[in-house]
């Protein structure tokens, strides 16, 4: 098992805090797993198995369990008076008005709750409005690279494993499985849930192979610019016919199931967002490669998704940067300002065309903001004129 220890981190820092503790991310990003590392902590902190009442909702056991009083007269009768009770609900969207019960708990001074859901329903609407202020989101994300490679022998290749990272996936699960026919068979599992269970089901959409077939199409141009007009268009023209509207309808379910993470535009001259222009990538770039198999052509852009969700890992607010008549890769607002960031899979060619287009971005913007170069040359540490040019594989792992 690996240890999420950024993850367990904020678990840690938020214990016993009068916050309830929301873990979102898709479906076997590791939710569950990082709520069993939290239990064996708190257990080592000399908190009994008594004070822990852990649920997961997706457990047959627990199929009685249907409306929120029913979940919170399950958790009420189980409290022991003048303990210190932790509470872990795991996939807890799965309950009728679940929020009430939830809502509930969080009053009772002895109760400390944790819970998880796989969509992005969990924090919106109601639940927003009842909780709203007295709640904290976690938001996971199948194993980082570092996390990736944590679990293989020190001194391993780190340019071999990342191509094994990218085709075999990051969910922590495929680690254990070393056919590749049984990783596809895995894979394919976790996006017919995905698709099935949490969007089919939730919003009644009737044309499931449509909606497969959009699913597609966004896997295969994570990185480029995508309106759900340019998409409706495209699918249109292959006698596949579809209105805006019911992209948009499935754009918005397959954001709010985090099997895509949607990022906009940012006008870094004019300091303003931009309403046109979004990128879309994908919460496992794995999973990408089990439904459209390895393209080669591609490894620049799954370069690019790697980098955003790095960024995203790490706390960032991201945005594509739009530099007059240029486009930066990504805007990165962190606690301490504004970073940007460039990335190509290579920047080496005969005559540095590769390198002068690359930079040309970063060179434009005015501020003296840090700016990177980000690639997958081993070149030794350079600077071109304050843009500082890394290898990507020692960024990540750094």
């Amino acid at each position: 098992m690996i240890a999420r220890q950024e993850y367990l981190e904020n678990l840690v820092r938020f214990r016993d805090k009068q916050l309830i503790k929301v873990v979102t991310g898709i479906r076997r990003c590791g939710k569950s797993t990082l709520l069993e590392l939290y239990q064996d902590y708190l257990r080592a902190d000399n908190v009994s198995d008594e004070q822990i009442i852990s649920i997961n909702l997706e457990d047959g056991d627990y199929a009685e369990i249907e409306t929120s009083k029913q979940l919170y007269a399950f958790v009420n009768e189980r409290l022991q008076s003048g303990k210190k009770m932790y509470i872990f609900l795991d996939e807890v969207q799965r309950v009728a008005e679940f929020q009430k019960a939830i809502d509930s708990l969080y009053v009772k001074k002895n109760c400390d709750v944790y819970i998880t859901g796989s969509n992005a329903y969990l924090l919106s609407g109601e639940l927003a409005t009842l909780l709203s202020g007295r709640y904290v989101e976690i938001k996971m994300l199948p194993l980082s690279f570092k996390e990736y490679v944590s679990a293989f022998p020190k001194g391993s290749d780190a340019r071999r494993l990342y191509a094994d990272y990218t085709q075999n996936s990051a969910f922590p699960y495929a680690l254990e499985l070393n056919e590749p026919k049984d990783r596809r068979q895995y894979l394919q599992g976790i996006y017919d849930t995905i698709v099935l269970k949490d969007i089919v089901a939730r919003r009644k959409f009737p044309n499931v192979e449509m909606l497969k077939s959009v699913t597609r199409f966004m896997f295969n141009n994570v990185g480029n610019t995508c309106s759900a007009k340019s998409i409706a268009d495209t699918m249109t023209s292959a006698d596949r016919k579809i209105s805006v509207h019911t992209v948009e309808s499935y754009l918005s379910a397959l954001t709010d199931s985090f099997i895509f993470y949607q990022i906009g535009r940012y006008d870094i001259k004019g300091k303003q967002y931009l309403k046109t222009g979004d990128k879309y990538y994908a919460a496992d770039v794995g999973l990408r490669v089990a439904l459209l198999g390895n393209k080669k052509t591609d490894l620049g852009h799954i370069l690019e998704n790697v980098v955003f969700l790095e960024l995203l890992r790490r706390g960032y607010e991201v945005y594509i940067g739009k530099v007059g008549r240029t486009e930066l890769d990504f805007i990165a607002i962190g606690g301490e300002g504004e970073e940007y960031y460039q990335v190509a899979y290579t920047v080496i060619d005969a005559d540095g065309k590769t390198l002068e287009r690359e930079l040309a971005p970063l060179a434009a913007i005015g501020d003296h903001n840090p700016k990177y170069l980000l690639t997958m040359d081993y070149t030794p540490l350079t600077s071109h004129n304050g843009i500082k040019q890394l290898n990507v594989l020692d960024w990540l792992l750094k």
